[in-house]
This record gives structure tokens, sequence and C-alpha cells, in this order.
């Protein structure tokens, strides 16, 4: 399980998070709760050990992790031995600090706590993770508190002593002392007068200096000064309050950064990148645009997804307030990343820039994918954004579990709704009530990856059977040949039978929609297939929608000699609704290829296989795409202005650098403004490539040499 660690400093939580490690769990973030006022080093409290609060916050740097700390605003109020919420107590400082990291993390699903015997802190701890729906693991609960001490010892626990409170105990003598030197003494304290060895009865508390966590550096206390709170004769009260400390680095690692607020603590890699390994682009709309960026590495040279996600992230979010934009202005984001075991890091790194705050309309909805990125080139991350530049988007955000339709299963909403397109978030095969795929293979996750898809429309007054412009289908390489067909089959019946219910007894308007098939490396939770619904949401009934089939061709450039030709239908899906929108598919297959080269007299017409292609073939392939994209474009009366994104599919079995393909269609692109004065690109990369296993208008054959999809709207 992924784990958040409550640290108090002292050796007892140290070692539970060791504990959960050697159990096979993942700590992922620590949460602390100190002092309202930093010049206090204890307060009255049954729950909470707080001297030494002032050196907590290096723990983050230390373990290279986030810290999320709060301020103890609450009092000891429901004194019980069971605990139930009671405004004002200060269980509830924990409860909301807990909140704050699921909030934030939402792949936590368990607390650490080094509770030993204390039944009063097990059960408030226990009592706010039942209230979250976390697990709480107490691994030194009931233990022997002698072999334990002994263990930590063994382990490598370097803890201090910074209270002490017990019969045999000197604060002049023992602050300030090593448990390793100090144990001989409490075990023969033991002896004499009953002490907990470990500490429990309150006898003493701990700072932990170093331990094998501490991977990154550990603590040195350089001055400190003995407050005596209690002279008692027989067992006198003093603290140890430190003055100053300083960090040993242990090894080479990236400079980190601390941010501390009152509620939160958190530290964060800055990676330093070459300018010339970042790429981005964006579209020319001015009011709904995207954003792409990504690395272009050698697999050599590639770091790990969190340092590569968050490089990409901050690009994005430099990019976005260049453009006096935000966070809160994204409607979407498709997450590529080249390894889906690493969807729990790229969660954790995506809500360090994305989150709730930031999105006070809600966070978008966002499609996650792995993708062959480090075959192509790329790193471990690519990010595409929409944006919109209003504040105007309705988000569907439900996070509970119900028979509804799945809850997020990352830091993302269901749907966001932008000038009268709803942009749906992914749907997997999940059944709602347990968030668990559907048994019975292929089909099976189909159907009820398009039940969710419809559950979620309906909120919207709206049917993916009727209000669909177009579908993106994200087909697992885990599926074999002979059963992608059955993709095509389940969609077609299922939507045929779902627009004879919907429209029954109505005289709604119906699209027809367009489809597109990729063949992808997997998906979230070992899915088989993920269906993307982008769906024409409005209340206007008498709205024209339609496939447009205009006869009426206006005056296009002649770019490159080409012509119309009746085969350029078959390769061109199109769904135009009025001149509001226009939406396209554009698939290169082996023969269509052959077709367009087979037009330039210096060509080798034999094109029969993506492996077979030229640079100069591709060259033509890509100033076709430019002629028939930019002839669609004008004939139903948008531009390339209103172009929201422009995605080039590109399949590894292409034998192409993606940098060589990249330089050929902005070749081609440049070269057809420079043709057609009525394109405004400025020079600037408006399109991104994306690297799959294969992609093309059918499930039983995504093997097109090149797909493009356009997406404009006039708003």
């Amino acid at each position: 399980m992924k784990v958040v660690a409550l640290v108090s400093g002292g050796k007892d939580s140290c070692y539970a998070m060791m504990k959960c490690i050697e159990y096979g769990h993942e700590i992922v973030a620590l949460a602390n709760l100190l002092p309202s006022d930093d010049s206090v080093d204890e307060l009255d409290s049954y729950m909470y050990q707080t001297v030494g609060h002032q050196i907590i916050v290096s723990y983050a740097e230390c373990m290279g992790l986030p810290l999320f700390r709060r301020r103890i605003q609450g009092s000891t109020r429901y004194k019980n031995l069971t605990y139930k919420m009671t405004p004002g107590d200060e269980v509830e400082d924990l409860f909301i600090l807990l909140n704050e990291v699921k909030r934030q993390i939402p792949s936590v699903t368990a607390v650490s706590s080094g509770a030993i015997a204390s039944d009063y802190q097990r059960l408030r701890v226990e009592s706010v993770c039942s209230r979250l729906g976390l697990v709480s693991l107490a691994y030194l609960w009931k233990q022997d508190q002698s072999i334990l001490l002994h263990e930590m010892i063994t382990s490598g626990i370097k803890a201090i002593t910074v209270k002490v409170a017990a019969m045999g105990l000197d604060p002049g003598k023992h602050l300030g002392k090593e448990i390793a030197f100090l144990d001989p003494y409490l075990h023969k304290l033991k002896e004499l007068y009953g002490i907990n060895v470990c500490g429990e009865g309150g006898e003493y508390e701990t700072l932990t200096l170093d331990c094998p966590l501490f991977v990154n550096a550990r603590i040195v206390l350089d001055e400190f000064q003995v407050v005596l709170h209690s002279p008692d004769a027989i067992a006198p009260v003093g603290v140890l309050h430190p003055l100053a400390f300083h960090l040993e680095m242990q090894g080479e690692y990236p400079e980190r950064c601390e941010s501390i607020s009152q509620s939160t603590a958190e530290v964060t890699n800055l990676v330093e990148v070459t300018n010339h390994r970042l790429y981005s682009s964006k579209t020319k709309k001015d009011n709904a645009f995207s954003i792409s960026c990504w690395l272009q590495v050698s697999c050599k040279t590639s770091a790990g997804l969190q340092e590569d996600l968050t490089v990409v992230l901050k690009q994005i979010e430099s990019q976005l307030v260049g453009y006096g934009l935000g966070w809160e202005h994204v409607l979407y984001v498709h997450l590529y990343i080249a390894n889906m075991n690493d969807f729990a890091i790229a969660n954790e790194t995506y809500v360090k820039f994305i989150t709730q705050e930031k999105c006070p309309l809600g966070v978008p909805s966002r499609s996650t994918i792995e993708l062959p990125l480090l075959e192509s080139g790329f790193g471990k991350a690519y990010i595409e954004v929409l944006v919109g530049n209003d504040k105007s988007k309705k988000v569907l955000h439900v996070q509970s579990i119900s028979c509804w339709a799945p809850s997020c299963i990352g830091p993302y909403s269901q749907a966001t709704l932008h000038k009268e397109v709803l942009h749906m978030a992914g749907q997997l095969g999940l059944d709602p009530p347990t968030m668990a795929l559907c048994d019975g293979g292929l089909a099976t996750e189909l159907e009820q990856a398009l039940q969710n898809s419809e559950a979620v429309a309906k909120r919207f007054n709206s049917s993916i059977s009727t209000s669909t412009i177009f579908f993106v289908i994200y087909c697992s390489a885990r599926v074999a040949l002979s059963e992608r067909q059955k993709i095509l089959d389940k969609l077609d019946n299922f939507l045929k039978q779902l627009r004879i219910s919907y429209l029954e007894g109505s005289m709604s308007k119906v699209l027809d929609p367009i489809f597109l098939y990729v063949l992808v490396s997997d998906l979230p939770k070992r899915a088989l297939v993920e269906i993307k619904p982008i769906l024409h949401v409005t209340e206007d009934l008498e709205t024209e929608s339609e496939i447009v089939q205009d006869p009426y061709r206006m005056n296009t450039p002649n770019y490159r000699g080409f012509q119309h030709a009746d085969w350029h239908d078959s390769c061109l899906q199109k769904c135009v609704i009025g001149e509001k929108i226009c939406a396209m598919f554009l698939s290169i297959t082996g023969e269509v290829a052959a077709n367009i080269c087979s037009e330039a007299q210096s060509a080798n017409h034999n094109v029969t296989h993506q492996t077979s292609l030229t640079e100069g073939q591709m060259e033509r392939i890509s100033q076709f795409c430019m002629y028939l994209l930019n002839k669609t474009i004008i004939e139903n009366n948008f531009s390339w202005g209103d172009v929201m994104n422009l995605r080039l599919y590109i399949p590894t079995s292409i034998g192409m650098p993606m940098e060589t393909l990249s330089a050929i269609f902005t070749n081609s692109f440049n070269e057809l403004t420079r043709m057609d004065q009525r394109l405004k690109i400025d020079g600037e990369t408006i399109f991104n490539l994306v690297p799959v296993l294969g992609s093309g208008k059918s499930a039983a054959s995504m093997n097109d040499i090149i797909t493009c999809e356009l997406f404009a709207q006039r708003c």
C-alpha cells in the first residue's frame, strides 16, 4: 500500500516506517503536527509529541519525501478511551492533516504510526483512518519493548533524548544522549522502578537524527539548550530546545526546495534540464488551445518518471503563467507515461501541480495511457493540456464509491463541459461499487466502459449514442488480433440499442460519430480497453447537427499539384456540426501512401508497409496530409485559427526518428503557410507527434502509417 507516515521525530515513528517497508508497503509522504507557537517546545497533549518540532522540517530533505504539516489548533476535549468526532479536539487536527494528504496524494491508502502501548492514541488514529477510508498500520503495537529497543538500535536508528521525566533520569546528565548509550541504563531503571524502556509511559522522548531511511542527509545538532520544566528532586522534568543544526549530505543528490505553510510543508525536486531536450507545441486558437510538452532523450539518459514529469509540468505551468492563465483554466489532460507500473508515482507528482485549491471550479478531466515513449526517443512522461481562457467550464467530479459510475482513480474529474463540448475522462470497464475491472475479458470490459460513459453523459442530459462527436478507443497490446474485431461489433451493437432506447418518443437530433482506434502498450489497472468520448452538449434542440458532405468545393490553393480524387474520401472521417465544430480523422494506410507517392514523378511507387518508407516518401505523405486537412477546414468555413488540437499518431514500426518526422511535417506546414495567406501559423509548431503501437479507423486493422486527429471549434 501507499503509506503516509505520522512522524513526531521520535525513534518509534521512524522504526514504524522501516517496518512498513519491510512488509512490502511504500512510504510516499510524511505528516506532522506542531505547536501553533514556534517558541513552544511541548504541548499539554495526550496525543502528540512535539519536542524537537523545529527539526522535523528537515525530514523531508533527509528522506526525499513530501512533508505535510499542520499547527495544532485544538486541545484535549473528549477524554473517554474510545473517541467520537468532537469539534475543537486535537484529534480533529489530525483528521484535517490526513485529509489534506489524501486530497493531494489520492493513491495513499494507509497511515503508519509508532504506537506501542497506548490504547488512547491507537484508537484515535484508527478513528481518523476509518473516517477517511484509510488503513491504520501499527506494526509496533504490543511488541516487547526490550526487544523493540534493541531492534531500533541495531537497525541503525540514531536517536537522542529530548525529554526526560522519570526517576533516575536527570535532565542535566541524560538529555541529548543517544539511546544506544542509554540502553543498559534504561534496563537497569526498568529493574529498579519498572519504567517502560521505550518510554511509552512518558519517561522520555527522543529525536531521530539519522536512520537507514535518511538516504539524502543526516541531521547534526550543533547547539541546544536544556530547559528545566520541573526541578522535582525525585523525577525532574526537562526538555532539549534546539538552537542550531545543519544537514550533512550523504552523497550527491538533486537540490531540493522546502515550502512551508501553516497547513503543509512540501518538498519538490528541482531538476535541471537543458533547453535542447525540452520540446513543446501550441495551437493558435485564442480562447481554447492545446499545449503539449515532452522531453527528447535517449534510453540511457532518461531520468525517472517523477523527474521527467516534474520538468514537463513545470514547463506547462510556466507557459500558462506566460499567457496570464493557470491550472484552473485547464479543461483536459492527456497524460502519457512510459510504464504503467509507475501510475501511482505519476499521480503523486501530478497532484503537486494540479490541486483543488488551484482549480476552484474543479480539477481537469484526464486520460492516462502507456505509450512506447522511450523506444521513440522521448522521456518517461509526455503531457497535453487543453486550455480554455475563461472560467465557464462545468466540472463533474464525484469521488464517492457508488453504483452510479466509477469514482476517480486519480486526481481528475469524470467530465468537463466547455462551450458545448463535453470532454469525458477515459473510461475503463470498472464495476462502480467495487472499482474492480469486470471479469469476462475484452467484450465485458468494453460494455461496462460504455455503460460508465453513458452514466456520465446522462448527468449532462445527453447520451453517447446521440451526442458523441467522436470516440477514441484505446486498445491494449495484450488483446490478441483475433479478439479486436469484438470491439467494433460490441461498440456498434451497444450504440444501436442505446440509441433506440434513448430516442423512444423523442425528436432529438442524432450525430453520426467518427471513430479512431489506437493500439497502446498498457492501460491503468491493466485494462484491455479504454473509451474516450467527446460529446456535443447543448440545450438548443434546433441546432443543426450532421455529417457534412458538401459537394461545393471552395477555392483552395494548388498545393504541390494535389487534385481532388475520389479515393481521398476513403481516408477521411469527419463530423461537422453547423459552423460550430469540425472534427476529422485522416488515416494514411499503406494503400493510401502508395496512391500518394504514385502521383509524384520521382517517387518510388512500391509503398506497401511502414518500414519501407523513405524520407522522400514521408515528405510527400506529409504534404498530402497538410493539403487534405487544409482543404477540409476551408470547405467547411473553418480556419486554422479555430483548431484546438492536432495530433499525429506515429507507429513505432515506421522506423523513422521522431525528430526527422517532426522536421518533415514542420516544413510541410511552413510551405503551406507561404502558399496560402489565410494560414497564420507564424512558424510555430501547432501539432504534436504521439508515438503509438498502431492506429486506424478499424479495431481489426490499426496499421496506419500515420493518423491525423484534428478538432476545431468556432466559439
